[in-house]
C-alpha cells in the first residue's frame, strides 16, 4: 500500500531541515507527498519574488504531488486566531486525506512553530480525520534545539530514518534558500545539517538519519 504523505511547514524550509531526507525516501518508495506551507514573507519585501521562484524550484527537486500555500504572516502568525488556522488547515488536510502527517515540534522556541502545531494537532482527531494513521513531529535546526531544557520541551525522538542515500540531496535543496543558509557555527550551515544527521544516525546504526517522535499510530 502507497502512502500520502503531508509535510507541515511553518516557513519554506522546514521541510528540507525537519525531513526531507524522509520525504526524498517516501517518492523513490512510490509514496505521494503533499507540501503544506503555512507562511509568506510580505509582497513588498525585496526577497519577496526570489523566495516564490525558490519555493518553485524546491517543489519540482523533490517532485510534490501538491503544493499548498496559506501564506498567513511569517513572524505573526500569533495574531491569528487558533479559530481561523484550524479552520485552513483543516481544509487542506481534507482535501489531500493523508495517512501520514509531520508536524512541527511542539517545544520549538518560534512562536509560529507552536501555534501551527497546536492548530495542526487539532486536525488529526481520528474521529474527524480517520484517514491519518502516524502523526511525527520533526526536528528543525535553530528552532528545535533552542526549546527549554526541561522534560516537557526537549526533543527525545523516538523514531529515525535512515537518509544516507539522499543526505547530498538533502543538502543541494536546502541550498536552493540562499538566505537561509550560512557558514558553521549559524545553525542552518551545511556543516550543521550533517552534523546533526550524522549523530541521529550514529543512534539508529547508520551513516546519515533524521529522527521523529512520533505521536500517534493507528495499526
Amino acid at each position: 500500500m502507497k502512502n500520502k504523505v503531508l509535510i507541515i511547514a511553518v516557513h519554506p524550509d522546514d521541510e528540507t531541515l525537519g525531513c526531507g531526507g524522509t520525504l526524498l525516501k517516501h517518492k523513490v518508495n512510490g509514496d505521494e507527498i503533499h507540501w503544506l506551507i503555512c507562511t509568506t514573507i510580505d509582497k513588498k519585501h525585496n526577497y519577496y519574488e526570489k523566495r516564490e521562484k525558490e519555493i518553485e524550484e524546491v517543489s519540482k527537486l523533490y517532485d510534490f504531488d501538491s503544493v499548498h500555500n496559506l501564506r498567513l504572516k511569517t513572524m505573526q502568525v500569533d495574531e491569528y486566531s487558533m479559530t481561523e488556522l484550524v479552520s485552513k488547515i483543516s481544509e487542506v488536510i481534507n482535501e489531500i486525506q493523508p495517512n501520514i502527517v509531520y508536524l512541527p515540534f511542539k517545544g520549538d522556541v518560534h512562536s509560529d512553530h507552536r501555534k501551527i502545531f497546536e492548530a495542526s494537532y487539532s486536525c488529526t482527531k481520528s474521529f474527524r480525520y480517520p484517514f491519518i494513521k502516524k502523526i511525527y513531529m520533526i526536528e528543525t535546526l535553530s528552532e528545535t534545539e533552542f526549546a527549554p531544557s526541561t522534560k516537557e520541551d526537549s526533543f527525545i525522538p523516538n523514531s529515525f530514518v535512515d537518509i544516507s542515500e539522499f543526505i547530498n540531496k538533502k543538502i543541494d535543496i536546502m541550498k536552493v534558500f540562499e538566505s537561509e543558509i550560512s557558514e558553521h557555527p549559524f545553525p542552518r550551515s551545511e556543516r550543521n545539517i550533517k552534523a546533526l544527521a550524522t549523530l541521529r544516525g550514529a543512534t539508529c546504526g547508520y551513516e546519515y538519519a533524521e529522527s521523529f517522535i512520533l505521536l500517534k499510530e493507528i495499526l
